[in-house]
């Protein structure tokens, strides 16, 4: 089964002005988690994972009361933003939870976890 593992982080730790400059403790933590994702390939438990670009360069479209409508930038005051994600295909709930704990355990970021609605969930 597929699981989409979403990562935040705090809104006030992602600086928009250095957003393209990551710590040495940013780069030390995503050599680690390259080392995990290796042995998640290795497993054949890894689809793919990307980070996201910061939120003020994003757009979200959205139904309005004079059709459809783009707007720029973050919408609401957050704590925290989606920082990455990324496709596992696992035995089950478990596994993914075991895999994303260690991931947290690296990154020290939450990770929320929601399934994949694929042909596990037809009928």
């Amino acid at each position: 089964m597929k699981y989409l593992l979403l990562s935040y982080t705090p809104a006030a730790a992602w600086d928009a002005a250095t957003a393209d400059t990551p710590s040495e403790e940013a780069l030390a933590a995503f050599a680690e988690y390259q080392k995990f994702e290796q042995e998640l390939t290795e497993t054949g438990e890894f689809v793919t994972t990307e980070g996201l670009g910061h939120p003020v360069v994003s757009v979200t479209v959205r139904r309005a009361p004079d059709g459809v409508v783009a707007t720029d930038g973050p919408f609401a005051e957050l704590k925290e933003v989606l920082a990455s994600f990324a496709v596992i295909d696992v035995a089950g709930r478990e596994r993914a939870v075991e895999i994303a704990s260690r991931i947290v355990e690296v990154l020290g970021e939450p990770i929320e976890i929601r399934p994949i609605m694929g042909e596990e969930f037809t009928g």
